[in-house]
């Protein structure tokens, strides 16, 4: 699975009816409303490099009140599992 993390700019009066047309697209699994220098940032899972470009350029950019995107290809996720096991020395929890 390839994810993208794709920061959004957009019209700030339709943030929120950006992000439901954002999440209703195919290959997009999350949108965020943010605080910060974007409006919005989507999560685009895909299985094939080709992939990204028909749902980043050919569907979130067009999606009207969307007026710029920057994206993010993700080379590895680590999630607090993975941390937990990589920091972890062996000892049986104290609970």
């Amino acid at each position: 699975m390839i994810t993208a993390i794709v920061l959004i700019d957009c019209a700030t009066d339709s943030i929120p009816e950006v992000a439901e047309a954002l999440a209703a697209l195919p290959g997009v699994s999350e949108v965020y409303s943010v605080a910060g220098h974007v409006d919005l940032i989507a999560i685009v899972r895909v299985r094939e490099f080709d992939q990204i470009a028909k749902v980043i350029a050919g569907s979130i950019s067009k999606v009207p009140g969307v007026l710029n995107t920057e994206s993010h290809i993700a080379f590895r996720a680590y999630s607090q599992h993975d941390l937990e096991e990589a920091f972890a020395i062996g000892l049986a929890n104290a609970d």
